[in-house]
């Protein structure tokens, strides 16, 4: 098996740079096995049963993209220079993890200038990430962040236009609450509180866990022989209680639904003994075609990048041959791709 092998031709026209309006308006392909059903994400319920369990990420991006200024003085007086900053996560020394561009321009003790309020001064670097120190922490950081910050779109859709305003809305679920990530849980983007009171009403109940969504997601597969692919690391936490709802609906015969691939990875993590079960902690499991599930009976995603670990999940949960030709499908139907594009409803048999 090698990557090349989930690799697929796709129109530039079709990578979504903004979400439908309303999310709830977004398309959905449901495929059942080899039926694929063309529906639209609002009517999610005419595919849903009863009993079914949607797991949730309820993690919160936050606006960890900063442009500023690195102030150096020399013999000739002060010079600056732009800096842009990516934010990935906070260390336990108290700095932050960034990427830095260009970061061989800024040396240790040297501070740049994001705002009025907000800047960082360089501590050191490491594996080509910087490690800044704010001079803000608790409340005052967060507002600061919020007042500087842009999200931090995906590459694909960032090369396109810059991120706005809108973004800071478009780009976050609506039942975000635990801050932490940099990239957000897409599948979850196309939900509105009028839909989720809708599947409620309809009997499926939530269960929300947290994964924070790291910058790594995006980082492209290197290695041809995928056994030797290591993926990233993302901290995450699946509750005691979280893990009694999911194991509940199992016992019952109800099918465990994931919200995107970020709770599905989270979700088999704290299932890996067989049955699922609190936990806590960086996970970087690898789910590809040979894969077995424990917990997940269905996935709500979005569409993937080509030769992405996206998609050999997807190949995992579906057959390889059935994502192909609900790939081909999509692809012909003018569905939206990637981040803020439509979404798909997995149902193996």
């Amino acid at each position: 098996m090698k990557l090349s092998d989930f690799d697929f031709d796709l129109p530039e026209g079709l990578i979504a740079t903004r979400p439908a309006v309303p999310r709830t308006a977004a398309r959905l392909l449901v495929a059942e096995g080899d039926r694929i059903t063309d529906a639209v994400v609002s009517h999610i319920t005419d595919f849903l049963r009863p009993g079914d369990r949607l797991v949730l990420n309820d993690t919160r991006v936050i606006p960890a993209r900063l442009s500023g200024l690195r102030h150096r003085a020399s013999a000739q007086g002060e010079t600056q220079a732009r800096i842009d900053v990516t934010l990935l996560e906070p260390r336990a020394d108290g700095t932050w993890a960034a990427l830095i561009k260009p970061l061989k321009k800024v040396k240790p003790g040297e501070e740049v200038v994001f705002s009025a309020d907000l800047r960082a001064t360089l501590q050191g670097a490491r594996d080509g990430q910087g490690h800044l120190l704010f001079n803000l922490t608790g409340d005052d950081f967060d507002a600061a962040l919020n007042a500087a910050g842009a999200m931090p779109l995906p590459p694909y859709i960032a090369a396109k236009r810059p991120a706005d305003a809108q973004d800071l809305e478009d780009y976050q679920t609506v039942f975000a609450r635990n801050k932490g990530a940099v990239a957000a849980p897409t599948a979850s983007l196309h939900f509105d509180e009028a839909l989720l009171r809708a599947i409620s009403d309809h009997g499926v109940d939530f269960t929300h866990v947290t994964l924070h969504v790291g910058a790594g997601t995006f980082l492209p597969v290197k290695v041809d022989d995928l056994t030797t692919h290591k993926m990233h690391a993302e901290w995450g936490q699946v509750s005691a209680g979280a893990a009694a709802e999911i194991a509940a609906t199992k016992a019952a015969g109800g099918r465990v639904i994931p919200v995107g691939t970020t709770a599905l990875r989270l979700i088999e993590t704290a299932a890996r003994d067989g049955q699922i079960a609190p936990w806590e902690g960086d996970t970087d499991i690898f789910i590809y075609p040979g894969f077995r599930f424990q917990v997940t009976d269905a996935l709500m995603t979005n569409f993937h990048l080509p030769k992405s670990t996206l998609m050999l999940l997807v190949s995992a949960l579906m057959g390889q041959a059935t994502v192909r030709r609900i790939y081909d499908h999509a692809i012909a139907e003018e569905y939206r791709f990637f981040s803020y594009g439509d979404a798909s409803l997995l149902i193996p048999e």
